[in-house]
C-alpha cells in the first residue's frame, strides 16, 4: 500500500521538484544513466528474448507434432477398430440371416412334418376304422354261420334221428320265471332228445367255454325242476371247445363231441 502511494506522490509531485532542483534532477539522469540499459545490452537482451521465444515456439511446435502424429495414430487405430466392428456387423447381420433362412426353413419342414403326421393320422384312422368294421362285418359274419350251422346241424340232426331210428326231436323256448339259468328271469332255449323215455339234452353252439358249460348245466337243472323228469344224458356238439372248458365238462358229467375228439359219433 506503501509502494502505491509513493508511486502516487511522485507522479503527482516529480515534475515540479526537477524543475525548480536543478542538482536533484542531475543526480536522477546520472542515476538514470547508470542503471539503464545500452543500446548494446538492449540489443543482445532482445536478441536473447528472442531466441528463447523462437525456442519456445519450436518446443511448442514439437510438442504440438508429437500430438498430431499420436492424435494420427490414434485416429488410425479408430478406423481399424471402426473397419473391424463394421466387418464383423456385417458378418453377424450374414449369420443373422443365415439363421432366419435356417429357421424358416426348420419352420416350413416343421410344418410340412405336421401335416404329414395330420395325414397319418387321419390315415391311421381311416385305417382303425376300415378294420373295426371289417372286424365287425368278420364278426357278423362269423355270428350268421354260427347260428345258419347251428340250425343246419339241427335240422339235419333231427331229419335223420326223427326219420330213420324213430327219436323225437325238440327245440323249446321257454320262459324261467325263477331266474335259474341266467339268475334273473329270462328266456330259456333247449335242444331235447327223446326215445323210449329216454331224455338227453343237447347243447349245439359253434363254440363253448368254460363258462357256458356252467350255464348248460344249469339249463338241465332248469329242465328237471319244471318239467319233473330225469335227464339220462347231457350233450355238448361244438367245432370249437375250449380247452379250460374240458375239466368242467368232465366233473359236470357232460359229454362233449368236437373235430379234436377221435369219436365224433352220437349214440341213442
Amino acid at each position: 500500500m506503501i509502494g502505491e502511494e509513493l508511486k502516487t506522490y511522485l507522479q503527482r509531485e516529480l515534475p515540479e521538484i526537477l524543475r525548480q532542483d536543478q542538482s536533484f534532477r542531475a543526480w536522477l539522469e546520472q542515476l538514470i544513466r547508470e542503471t539503464a540499459l545500452t543500446s548494446a545490452q538492449f540489443d543482445l537482451r532482445f536478441e536473447q528474448l528472442l531466441r528463447e521465444l523462437a525456442e519456445d515456439r519450436a518446443e511448442q511446435k514439437r510438442k504440438w507434432e508429437e500430438q498430431d502424429r499420436k492424435w494420427d495414430g490414434q485416429n488410425q487405430t479408430n478406423q481399424r477398430l471402426l473397419e473391424e466392428i463394421r466387418q464383423s456387423r456385417a458378418r453377424w447381420d450374414e449369420q443373422d440371416r443365415k439363421w432366419d433362412e435356417q429357421n424358416r426353413k426348420w419352420e416350413e419342414q416343421n410344418r410340412k412334418w405336421d401335416e404329414q403326421n395330420q395325414a397319418n393320422q387321419k390315415l391311421l384312422e381311416e385305417i382303425r376304422q376300415s378294420r373295426s368294421r371289417q372286424e365287425q362285418g368278420i364278426s357278423a359274419i362269423g355270428a350268421r354261420w354260427g347260428l345258419a350251422s347251428e340250425h343246419s346241424f339241427r335240422e339235419a340232426l333231427k331229419g335223420i334221428l326223427e326219420q330213420s331210428f324213430g327219436v323225437e326231436v325238440l327245440n323249446i323256448n321257454e320262459f324261467d320265471d325263477e331266474g335259474v339259468v341266467f339268475g334273473r328271469p329270462d328266456q330259456v332255449e333247449l335242444d331235447i332228445l327223446i326215445k323210449n323215455g329216454l331224455v338227453i339234452l343237447c347243447e349245439l353252439k359253434s363254440s363253448m367255454s368254460k363258462g357256458d358249460m356252467y350255464l348248460f348245466d344249469r339249463k338241465v337243472q332248469y329242465y328237471t325242476q319244471r318239467h319233473q323228469r330225469p335227464v339220462q344224458r347231457k350233450l355238448v356238439i361244438s367245432s370249437m371247445v375250449h380247452p379250460s372248458a374240458l375239466p368242467v365238462a368232465q366233473r359236470l358229467g357232460i359229454e362233449v363231441f368236437s373235430y379234436a375228439d377221435e369219436d365224433c359219433g352220437l349214440r341213442i
